[in-house]
């Protein structure tokens, strides 16, 4: 992390990427601590965000359009001017609110300060800057030339051309394009009420009293919707009235559908949002175990029951791949939020769209092993659910039907919610251009015999 004290908007936005380049830190936590270190007006700190969301979100469209005014190629610029480059490429091309005399100029400072850069490079810099700017006012900028759809809309919305092949390969051109396009625009925050502790409308009064952009979600009255604001800063927060989880992990839980006075298995539960909501589902009566197979990860999820009030939920550390006899057919709910690849949350961490394919190949079987273990705590008549936060079938649905194939002793169980309506075959795939949630997906099985 750079140690220095983040003066400006884009300051903050360039700080945010060279760590993420430099010290593999994620684009929410990094931008997180450089906002907390700045002292920007609330304008200001919304412009950083957006500056550095959107370079992420765009990196292969601002590195192509690079390309076209670069003399030099990419792999030839210092790694700190070409992240400034797309700064200001970004804000040149793809933001139509920021003069183009102040990104020119301010990215140009960002470099000689900070870019690691001489006298030349920095020349340099400005040049491509003065010539992407003209280009804009003239009208001429280089037009998008792709020899497919495919091509194009991985370009388009910076999306791997793998991805986009893979995702039009399951849902079509038509609602791939919608995907990506949901994918670079801002999620909205979700708050869920705590109703052991508090009730949703008052909750959304209070809130609202003290100036947060809130509404109640239109077709979950557990959830409240926000577009900005420190909702964690909040003393509803602080005092356990409210916790902050995606619309999708809580359909998830609802899903589950755990009672009160059962035994529920959470069986890869950091960071603990779905164990919570189970807890508070439960009238936090019953046996709740909540496993990790980190300690400090462990310590969190306490910390976050303690907020809450939650009394029944024990941190447990404990590899869901590797099998505890003394849960054997115990569980009456078992909840099984296996390690993924994340794609469905690209609109929390753009970033995440950048993995090679190859990353994944191993996941479906770790997957799968998971789902086996897990299988064997459930008691006969008890339920199982099978969830990720990806939109990929090959770590949902071919998953679950291979677990299918190979246990007669499990049924899907249909399912229904007002979120998605009705799934007769118990699995559901949420996807963020059609129900405004994170992308996920959630099978529900039932142990028969």
């Amino acid at each position: 992390m750079i140690k220095k004290r983040p003066r400006t908007a884009r300051e903050v936005a360039a700080f945010t990427l060279f760590s993420m380049t430099e010290d593999g830190a994620w684009s929410d936590g990094a931008l997180h601590h450089y906002l907390q270190r700045a002292e920007l007006s609330l304008r200001d700190r919304a412009l950083a965000t957006r500056l550095a969301y959107g370079v992420v979100q765009n990196e292969l469209l601002c590195d192509w359009y690079l390309r076209q005014f670069s003399k030099l190629r990419l792999s030839k610029i210092a790694p700190r001017v070409r992240i400034c480059l797309r700064l200001g490429i970004y804000q040149l091309i793809l933001s139509d609110r920021i003069p183009a005399h102040a990104a020119v100029d301010e990215t140009v400072a960002l470099i000689r300060h900070y870019g690691h850069a001489n006298d030349r490079a920095v020349g340099f810099a400005n040049g491509i800057l003065r010539a992407v700017a003209q280009a804009v006012a003239d009208n001429t900028l280089p037009r998008l030339n792709c020899p497919d759809k495919e091509s194009f809309y991985s370009l388009r919305y910076s999306h791997p051309e793998w991805l986009v092949r893979r995702l039009t390969a399951q849902y079509g051109q038509k609602e791939t394009e919608k995907l990506l396009e949901t994918n670079n625009q801002i999620a909205p925050v979700s708050i869920r009420v705590n109703q052991l502790r508090i009730q949703p409308q008052e909750a959304l009064v209070r809130l609202v009293a003290d100036g947060f952009a809130v509404r109640q979600h239109p077709l979950i009255p557990s959830i409240l919707l926000a577009e900005s604001g420190d909702i964690a800063a909040h003393s509803l927060f602080t005092q356990g009235a409210v916790t902050i989880q995606d619309t999708a992990s809580a359909i998830c839980v609802e899903v589950l559908d755990p009672q009160p006075n059962t035994f529920v298995l959470d069986c890869c539960a950091a960071p603990g949002g779905k164990t919570f909501y189970i807890a508070e589902r439960m009238d936090n009566c019953g046996t709740l175990i909540s496993c990790d197979i980190y300690a400090h990860k462990l310590e969190k999820i306490q910390q976050g029951a303690d907020r809450l009030g939650l009394s029944i939920v024990q941190p447990t550390l404990q590899d869901a791949a590797q099998y505890r006899p003394e849960w054997q057919g115990r569980a009456d709910f078992v909840l099984c939020d296996v390690p993924c690849s994340g794609m469905g949350i690209i609109r929390k961490k753009p970033e995440i769209r950048y993995k090679n394919a190859d990353e994944l190949e191993n996941l479906p079987q770790i997957q799968q092993n998971i789902l086996e273990n897990c299988a064997r705590y459930v008691r006969p008549g008890g339920t199982l659910v099978y969830s990720t936060c990806t939109i990929l079938q090959a770590e949902n649905q071919a998953v679950v039907h291979a677990f299918l194939q190979n246990h007669p002793n499990f049924e899907a169980v249909p399912i229904a919610h007002p979120i998605f309506g009705q799934a007769d075959d118990g699995m559901v795939t949420l996807l963020p251009s059609v129900h405004n949630t994170d992308g996920f997906f959630f099978a529900k099985l039932r142990r028969i015999s």
